[in-house]
């Protein structure tokens, strides 16, 4: 047997078993699984800018146009909000624990409304002012119900209200007379949120009060952060119908919010730490189809103090999406403040938070009790912007008309001079 014999033999071995491996099934690795997303995937960091201005044409520029807070100042340029947000939101159909929180920091004119008492509302004199909107931590537990239960503690956003303060959240640029005096804004304390079933979610928290934080109404804490000495209750429910063509909402908001201070008790002939007073707000959204949406909303607010003051309202909201960058928005609201005490105008920078704390304050009401009208048209133009455009999400303009009355002829209007008034405004927002 020599060499050139034993070549060509393992040549024909290798040749076989190549041919026979060839025929054998082929096996596959299992797939390794991809790694589960880090906690912090879905953590953003974002950035809102919102400027406008609101045409009078009875009012000089700077003036004041009654029962409005963000668009208060008449033919005169705002900068309304630059807004910061931080968030990382929980999963809310997560099996185990999860945790988020979000931070919101904004500067601008709005501020001068949103402030938490006791919280820089006083540390800048001008009309653009900074402010903490949120500041909250939450916690989700998948306990109990069939959807777990939300705890969020912290500073945040009210439960109530069809309107909210983060600006392209609205479709309008001015606010409803609900938003601006119906409804608290901003709340300290915990929320819990029970998500009963996949229609029912059902709030209950406890807060300090409407815009306070928390430091009781004594001097020897200075400037303090709640102004009277007792809590409060803020809840509700959410409905889910229809396979979510229908979301119903329903909150409320109890506890004392007059002032703990000598005169604001002489004034209400009442005890600031316990006269009630009770904002409830419910909404119901229909996505009657895939353009047309429509919001109708109820509002009632009662102040026990003051020989018991109350007002109502009712607001309806329609939307129709036309094209894909344009929206056509209507609003039609009544709104009664039964003893003039809800609806007014605070002129100097500070008025809306020294009335808050029951300060010295140039603020004025209409005079007598009114029935409000307001009847508000706009648009939503969102156009497309290039691909290559950094850092901006979405740019939005939001023009409008509104004409506001009185339906029983009090002058509310242009310094209780006229019972009606047409503005002209809107906004630019661009989004980050």
């Amino acid at each position: 047997m020599n060499l050139r014999f034993l070549a060509v033999v393992f040549a024909l071995a290798v040749s076989a078993g190549s041919a026979f491996a060839a025929d054998l099934p082929t096996t596959k690795a299992p797939a390794v699984p991809p790694p589960p997303p880090s906690w912090w995937s879905t953590f953003t960091v974002g950035g809102v800018i919102d400027a406008g201005i609101t045409g009078n044409p009875d009012l000089g520029s700077g003036d004041v146009n009654f029962g409005r807070l963000f668009t208060d100042k008449a033919n005169m340029p705002l900068l309304n909000q630059v807004s910061l947000i931080a968030q990382r939101p929980i999963d809310p159909n997560a099996k185990t624990i999860d945790f988020g929180f979000k931070v919101q920091l904004m500067y601008g004119s709005d501020a001068r409304y949103t402030h938490f008492l006791g919280e820089c509302d006083y540390c800048v004199s001008g009309i653009n002012q900074f402010d903490v909107v949120e500041a909250w931590g939450q916690v989700h537990l998948p306990w109990v119900f069939g959807g777990g239960i939300d705890v969020k503690a912290g500073q945040f956003v009210t439960l109530l209200g069809t309107e909210v303060i983060n600006a392209p959240d609205n479709l309008f640029y001015s606010h409803s007379y609900i938003f601006n005096f119906g409804i608290p804004l901003k709340d300290t304390g915990v929320m819990t949120v029970a998500h009963v079933n996949p229609m029912l979610d059902v709030y209950a928290g406890a807060v300090t009060g409407v815009n306070t934080s928390v430091g009781w109404n004594n001097p020897a804490y200075g400037d303090p952060g709640d102004n009277n000495n007792a809590p409060g209750f803020e809840g509700g429910f959410t409905l889910n119908l229809l396979d979510g063509k229908v979301t119903v909402n329903a909150d409320t908001n109890i506890g004392p919010q007059n002032a703990n201070t000598p005169a604001v008790a002489l004034a209400c002939a009442c005890d600031p730490n316990s006269t009630m007073r009770y904002l409830s707000d419910a909404n119901v959204t229909w996505k009657a189809t895939d353009k047309l949406t429509l919001i109708g909303e109820a509002n009632y607010a009662r102040e026990d103090g003051y020989g018991g003051a109350d007002a109502y309202g009712f607001a309806g909201y329609a939307s129709y999406q036309m094209l894909d960058w344009l929206k056509l928005n209507g609003r039609a609201e009544v709104f009664r403040d039964n003893n003039a005490f809800f609806v007014a105008a605070f002129p100097g920078n500070f008025d809306f938070v020294n009335a808050e704390h029951g300060y010295a304050n140039n603020s004025f009401g209409s005079g007598a009790p009114t029935t409000y009208l307001e009847l508000t048209a706009g648009l939503t133009i969102a156009p497309t912007l290039p691909k290559e455009l950094p850092l901006v999400k979405a740019i939005i303009f939001r023009p409008e008309v509104r004409y506001d009355s009185s339906l029983n002829n009090t002058t509310p209007f242009d310094y209780g001079t006229k019972s009606s008034g047409v503005t002209i405004g809107g906004d630019i927002i661009a989004k980050f």
